[in-house]
């Protein structure tokens, strides 16, 4: 809204602002309002406005986790991807908040790459959850399909049935949480390290040979340290909350003896033939996608390499070691075969398996949900794990809950105010706007 000079006077002369800020411009106007006369424009001549959108940013969404390995949910993160190229993807247990994967590629929005991560965490431990989650977009189709041809596998009865879970509406909630706390404890120093060579003019992500050599120094060494950085919060308990109906412990120790802390485990054992048949569908290992760079550019730089010396990739190292093996493919081309028309021979590295691949993955059709509704409960909570075709605990699975509980106190505080056996947790829209506190009743 615009006001003329007149009309913004006569307004700051009605608040009594004039004698004591007589050079006070429309911004300082509105700080003083607001910080010493405790109202703004909005709450003071539309404050219907404020109470909507304070309705909409403040409203409870109660999410329920029946227990560990209930629900896996994954997750895109793109905030490197336009200024580095590169592209992160997590995997997370909402209930314990165990990081099942965290990786870096040069891309996150082919469906074959989301899959495989999912494939190798589930082939790494054994088993995998009753349901998968994320968002709704065609890179996750192949984890959808994928994820629900293992349980139709091994459960003839659920054929027919989707065992993944689109969540709308930003309700893929627990991975953002884990995003945000990972902008502020694992970011900030890399993006740090990584902006020298951009300000420097050493890298530029639109050229093609700086964009290969860059790959194929920096992602495996990141990757490493998104290792690191995954255990160490995986080994590490959360701050404790006597809010919280959740256990509290060490994430790692909670997936491993979830009984020692009262709460139920439905993980699902899988067969090694389950996961090799569906790699070969939805995410054969030799697609263009799981190259890091292509193969003739790699045996270059692989020999490159070795001639100076094979050095360790470190946060000291890493540009020197860049820049070395990009000097030598500017100044000693003729030596190593390079093709005198990198763009048309190694061009297709940019993209390969990005735009001409991300959308040829189909559901698979005529599969009915868990359920038919939104899962929105009575209370205001919604349900989206695998427990009993979705419905949540039976009566059964409530009173082992109870026994548990009864045998050996765990490490869990308890609700007065809910008069249920069932464990759930809530994640409000707080935690979207930069609060990496997660509230679990």
């Amino acid at each position: 809204m615009l006001f003329s000079l007149t009309r913004f006077r006569q307004i700051r002369e009605s608040l009594g602002l004039y004698p004591q800020y007589p050079k006070a411009g429309a911004r300082e106007i509105v700080s003083l309002l607001f910080h010493e006369e405790n109202m703004s424009y909005f709450s003071l001549f539309e404050p219907e406005l404020v109470k909507e959108r304070r309705k909409n940013c403040r409203r409870r969404k109660r999410f329920w986790a029946a227990g560990v390995n209930d629900i896996w949910a994954a997750d895109q993160h793109d905030k490197w991807k336009y200024k580095f190229g590169l592209a992160l993807h997590t995997g997370i247990d909402p209930f314990i908040g165990f990081t099942h994967w965290l990786k870096i590629w040069w891309t996150n929005s082919n469906p074959r790459l989301v899959l495989s991560y999912y494939l190798d965490e589930v082939e790494e431990q054994g088993y995998g959850p009753l349901v998968s989650q994320s968002d709704p977009g065609t890179e996750n189709f192949a984890l959808a399909n994928g994820h629900t041809l293992i349980h139709h596998f091994h459960d003839p009865s659920l054929r027919g049935t989707l065992q993944h879970c689109w969540m709308r509406e930003k309700k893929n909630v627990m991975p953002e949480i884990s995003w945000s706390q990972s902008r502020h404890w694992f970011t900030p120093g890399f993006e740090d390290i990584l902006d020298i060579g951009v300000n420097n003019g050493w890298y530029d992500p639109d050229i093609l040979l700086e964009v290969l050599v860059f790959r194929w120094v920096f992602i495996p060494w990141l990757q490493k340290e998104l290792d690191s950085y995954r255990k160490r919060v995986n080994n590490t308990a959360k701050r404790a909350d006597h809010n919280k109906v959740l256990p509290h412990g060490v994430p790692n120790d909670m997936a491993e003896h979830p009984g020692d802390y009262g709460v139920l485990d439905f993980k699902i054992k899988v067969e090694q033939e389950a996961i090799d048949m569906v790699r070969a569908l939805y995410a054969p290992p030799d697609h263009e996608v799981f190259q890091l760079v292509p193969p003739d550019f790699h045996a270059i730089i692989t020999q490159m390499y070795a001639e100076i010396g094979q050095p360790a990739v470190t946060r000291e190292s890493c540009w020197n070691i860049y820049l070395q093996l990009l000097g030598k493919f500017c100044i000693l081309d003729n030596l190593y075969n390079i093709p005198q028309d990198m763009d048309a021979e190694w061009g297709y590295a940019l993209t390969m398996a990005r735009e001409e691949h991300a959308k040829d993955i189909e559901l698979i059709p005529n599969l009915q949900p868990l359920r038919n509704d939104d899962g929105i409960g009575p209370s205001g909570f919604y349900y989206m794990g695998g427990v009993n075709n979705g419905e949540g605990l039976n009566s059964e699975q409530s009173a082992q809950l109870d026994r548990m509980l009864d045998e050996d106190e765990p490490p869990v505080a308890q609700d007065n105010e809910d008069d249920t056996s069932e464990i759930f947790a809530w994640f409000s829209d707080d935690e979207l706007t930069g609060n990496s506190e997660i509230d679990e009743w």
